[in-house]
């Protein structure tokens, strides 16, 4: 019943992956271990499905020129910082997979090294759609980074704001910051609140300042280290126009008058 002379959206979502991963019945006797495992047989019905979402765009000659993105929630800690589950910056749980297919516009095989966030995902299906990006809209689309034509003024940077005080099953704390594609500034900001790492009083947020090239595993806090003075001053600035053009609150300049 589509109308073929207009384009179509489709979100496709699979809950698969997500706790408390159930397989599908037939896949039960895959992989037969523990936990892990476990994973895999729930994600295997969905490796099947986009099989047959990419057969069907086949069979009705959509392929070339039809863009398809295979994303999903963040990542998640298996150990790494002494972490189970996600929420925190940290790479294994900020970072998220994007793939995307094209064969019209994005060349096969090609990667792209340019931030993105998924605020970017709306505009850029509306863009493909020849449809108006309303201004209220905090993303870019991402088309030209598709075509391998990134424009000279995108920001490479990427936002990230956890704002829950008082998470009891994952003991996760309130934090906000920014990735740039070098290095990565965390505040931590449980202020008034009676749980460990809280800073009551009005005392200053926690801070981290990671250089991702040179320590790739986040082990090293260099928010005080003089060398790094003046990427930690520019990271603050840039994180602070972030929030200024997203109107979001900067609790680390209210702490500090307090």
């Amino acid at each position: 019943g589509r109308d073929a002379s207009r384009p179509f959206f489709l979100m496709c979502h699979h809950k698969a992956p997500h706790r408390p991963w159930e397989p599908h019945p037939r896949h039960r006797a895959l992989y037969r271990e523990w936990k892990y495992q476990r994973y895999l047989r729930s994600i295997a019905a969905i490796d099947e499905r986009v099989g047959a979402l990419l057969a069907a765009l086949d069979e009705a000659g959509l392929t070339e020129n039809t863009l398809v993105v295979d994303t999903s929630d963040q990542g998640f800690f298996l150990g790494e910082h002494g972490w189970f589950d996600k929420r925190f910056m940290s790479e294994e749980s900020f970072q998220m997979p994007f793939l995307a297919r094209r064969p019209r516009e994005i060349a096969a095989g090609s990667v792209c090294a340019d931030i993105a966030s998924n605020v970017d995902f709306a505009p850029t299906f509306l863009d493909l759609a020849g449809l108006t990006i309303p201004s209220y809209m905090q993303g870019h689309s991402l088309r030209p980074l598709l075509n391998g034509k990134t424009p000279s003024d995108w920001q490479q940077l990427a936002y990230h704001r956890y704002g829950m005080h008082r998470d009891a099953i994952h003991n996760a704390y309130a934090h906000y910051g920014i990735r740039t594609q070098r290095y990565k500034l965390v505040y931590g900001y449980n202020q008034g609140f009676d749980l460990p790492g809280a800073h009551p009083g009005g005392e200053a947020p926690e801070r981290e300042f990671f250089d991702c090239q040179r320590d790739p595993l986040e082990l090293l806090n260099c928010h005080a280290d003089p060398e790094y003075a003046e990427a930690v001053a520019e990271l603050t600035r840039l994180l602070e126009a972030k929030m200024a053009e997203i109107g979001d609150d900067p609790a680390h300049l209210t702490q500090a008058k307090a």
